[in-house]
């Protein structure tokens, strides 16, 4: 073997673990450019719609001549379909909607500020129990339903009790969760085209619904006010496509209390009532760094 065997031998084992090494680079490099390989320090913002449900509940009803609980009360949502008043903005409140903004502070853990906008339709005309008493001046409205109910079955007519947070049970909610990447599970190669990730999340917030209600053949009282408080559990699969636009669907659930519902005009009269719920939320978004 000659000097310049030699020479191309030892070139050789010194430049193959190099190459080896830079070509390892490149596809490190080519991975950290995808949008998609990292979420710290970007924003998202979403918009969409629900349906829900909701458990039974006591609702009590105070004022000056009158305090009484009625058992068990049912409500169901009050749902829009798919229809253009989910984007139109003069009527954007009439649907039942979901809106939330996050920004990623690692690229799993996220912040977020939401408002589920839900509706709470009380089931009136069926028989209730009801617990309490009505006592009001004989010549007023309403008066005909005044008595002592000891848990007694009664008859709940649009006449006595018309009760919905229908624009809307407004629950704004701080947000912290958790975001996946579970692409690599199905094979999912190039995920600044396609990508599906996995999301859990843990909030709290306020209620501030605009009640509905007509109560003992009084005025009807539909304002807005701070009632209570909620939380909630939520549990997502977000598909992103192209890097930069998403669709989530999520089943969200959680408890809300609402010691302080206006019912009438006079702030003196009141109703408190707390429940379970339980959201499907679909909705479409952006996701992007500033």
């Amino acid at each position: 073997m000659n000097i310049k065997s030699i020479k191309l031998i030892i070139i050789f084992i010194i430049s193959a673990p190099l190459s080896q090494h830079g070509y390892a680079q490149k596809n490190d490099i080519n991975n950290t450019l995808k949008y998609t390989a990292s979420n710290k320090g970007k924003f998202f913002i979403s918009w969409g719609g629900n349906r829900e449900s909701f458990s039974k509940s006591d609702i009590r009803f105070k004022g000056i001549d009158y305090d009484f609980t009625i058992r068990d009360v049912s409500a169901k949502d009050k749902p829009k379909g798919w229809h253009i008043d989910y984007i139109n903005p003069t009527k954007i409140t009439i649907p039942q909607t979901n809106f939330k903004i996050g920004y990623f502070i690692s690229d799993k853990y996220v912040i977020s500020l939401g408002v589920d906008h839900m509706k709470y339709v009380m089931e009136d005309n069926r028989n209730k129990v009801i617990d309490g008493y009505i006592n009001l001046p004989n010549n007023e409205l309403g008066s005909q339903y005044n008595g002592n109910y000891n848990n007694e079955e009664f008859f709940v007519s649009e006449d006595f009790l018309v009760f919905e947070h229908t624009n809307g049970l407004n629950f704004v909610y701080l947000e912290f969760s958790r975001f996946d990447d579970i692409s690599s599970i199905f094979n999912i190669q190039n995920t600044d085209k396609f990508q599906l990730n996995i999301t859990e999340g843990l909030g709290a917030g306020i209620l501030y619904p605009k009640t509905n209600t007509t109560l003992l053949q009084k005025d009807r009282y539909d304002e807005f006010h701070l009632a209570g408080y909620g939380i909630s559990l939520n549990a997502g699969l977000n598909f992103t496509f192209f890097k930069h636009f998403f669709m989530q669907l999520d089943l969200r659930g959680g408890y809300i209390n609402m010691p302080n519902i206006r019912t009438t005009s006079n702030t003196a009269e009141s109703a408190s009532q707390h429940f379970l719920y339980l959201q499907r939320v679909i909705s479409f978004g952006g996701i992007f760094r500033i």
